[in-house]
């Protein structure tokens, strides 16, 4: 029994001391694969480039700002700082300076967007971002804001932003029921909201021996209703029995409703 105990204790040794020989080798395996990170700043991007090749990394210049104190083509920023541990392969995000600002900020606001992008562009700024706001009293289109503002110095980045003046919403409103009105006083609520009368149907009815429909003129709102059907019993006078859309649905101003009438 005793000989058993100790053969298990042996077997738990060996194990663990297995675990922690694989703990420690992948350990090494990862740190090994580490580098640190160059310090690019100062450098040209063909410098930097070399740098980040001798211990395997991969760079992008993908910001440019002006600077006051970092000369023209040189990297004033980069991300992840120098110094940090990362993986072989990893992508390093450097910025380059534009040197001093020499380029005027021009004075976009009241032209269209596209005119101002034009501007922008041919004096070799970038457009940063375009927002829209719906303003009573502007015209769709404009530029109603700029930043940074006409004739700005020391501006960070060579980007404009724009608010540009966007296209009212068209009103919108909860579609009310019409069932039990006439069709005349449908129309006149309709036309008051900018709304029209679409199809008109007839609900079907047996129709009394003899009877005559009624005439389609015989009212004088009918010239907010279109044309019904010749030999159709309805007239403005008609009672509203369905609608489409159906009350308490949201619409907007434009639309045309249906009724079934009878």
């Amino acid at each position: 029994m005793k000989s058993f105990v100790r053969l298990v204790l042996r077997g738990l040794i060996l194990l663990v001391v297995a675990l922690v020989s694989a703990l420690t080798a992948m350990r090494f395996a990862i740190h090994g694969r580490e580098v640190a990170v160059p310090n690019f700043l100062g450098k040209t991007p063909a410098e930097a480039r070399k740098s980040a090749d001798d211990v395997g990394l991969q760079l992008t210049m993908d910001r440019q700002y002006f600077s006051d104190s970092v000369p023209e083509g040189r990297v004033m920023s980069q991300l992840p700082s120098p110094g940090a541990k990362v993986r072989r392969g990893w992508q390093v995000s450097l910025a380059e300076s534009l040197g001093h600002q020499r380029v005027q900020i021009p004075n976009v606001v009241g032209e269209s967007e596209r005119a101002a992008s034009m501007n922008i562009e041919r004096r070799g700024l970038n457009i940063a971002s375009v927002a829209q706001v719906a303003l009573p009293g502007t015209i769709a289109d404009d530029v109603l804001a700029q930043s940074p503002s006409a004739n700005a110095s020391g501006v960070a980045a060579p980007r404009i932003g724009l608010l540009v003046a966007a296209d009212a919403p068209s009103p919108s409103f909860v579609m009310p029921s019409f069932v039990g009105q006439t069709l005349a006083n449908a129309a006149q609520t309709l036309q008051s909201v900018g709304m029209k009368v679409g199809a008109v149907t007839v609900q079907a009815s047996p129709a009394p021996v003899g009877a005559t429909p009624a005439p389609s003129g015989s009212d004088s709102k009918v010239s907010l209703i279109p044309p019904i059907q010749p030999g159709s019993a309805a007239t403005p006078s008609s009672i509203i029995v369905s609608q489409t859309p159906v009350p308490g649905e949201k619409v907007v101003s434009g639309i045309s409703v249906n009724f079934v009438v009878r």
